[in-house]
């Protein structure tokens, strides 16, 4: 059985931050799609968080997916999990799929896609597109030409990510063959919330967009 869409919306430009407190400025811009990928934090504080996080996330009618910690998004009620190859094996997909929670599952190669695709997600992340400037490469760059041929052979919806930025988004967006484009540092100047360069690129993705 597929897991539910996101809408007939596209995901647009799909922020990924790693506290909540960063939420807030992103949605005031006109983000409607964010995900909360924390790597330093654990029990208490980090519950309260992932509340906090689907808490704004509803109080501005967007679409927050959790990354990895899907016992407390199914616990909380989020909109969606995000989890990555190795994740997708170990989680309970049934019980996501029984609370009626989105899955997003990250691919970076024809492998990949296929091992997601049988779970029916909700979407996939293809990346990195370009090399990353947040992590170290662990996969060779999709580009541009990749991208549109992957994305072609998938009845999903299909977020980039990886190395995307206000410098080379147009070329992403203009392919037309992803309903969302993630980025970390692509929102931030000196890391926090920069609502200028989020404007921009929310201006890149719907002139030249699905």
């Amino acid at each position: 059985m597929r897991f539910p869409d996101c809408s007939n919306k596209p995901l647009g430009i799909y922020p990924v931050v790693d506290r909540t407190e960063k939420l807030r400025s992103l949605y005031e811009c006109g983000i409607t799609t964010a995900q909360l990928r924390i790597k330093d934090m654990e029990g208490e504080a980090l519950e309260q968080e992932i509340i906090e996080a689907i808490k704004i996330s509803k109080a501005f009618d967007a679409r927050l997916f959790v990354n990895d910690y899907w016992q407390l998004a199914i616990k909380h009620k989020a909109y969606g999990i995000h989890l990555g190859q190795e994740d997708i094996q170990e989680a309970d997909a049934k019980a996501i799929l029984d609370a009626g929670i989105r899955l997003g599952i990250s691919t970076h190669t024809p492998k990949e896609i296929g091992i997601a695709l049988g779970f029916e997600p909700s979407y996939l992340a293809i990346g990195p597109i370009f090399p990353p400037i947040s992590k170290k490469l662990t996969y060779d760059p999709v580009g541009i030409a990749l991208l549109k041929q992957w994305v072609a052979r998938v009845d999903y919806p299909v977020v980039a990510i990886g190395g995307i930025m206000i410098e080379n988004i147009k070329e992403v967006v203009q392919t037309k063959a992803a309903s969302g484009i993630a980025m970390i540092s692509g929102v931030l100047e000196n890391e926090q919330v920069s609502k200028e360069k989020t404007r921009a690129l929310i201006e890149v993705y719907e002139t030249y967009g699905i």
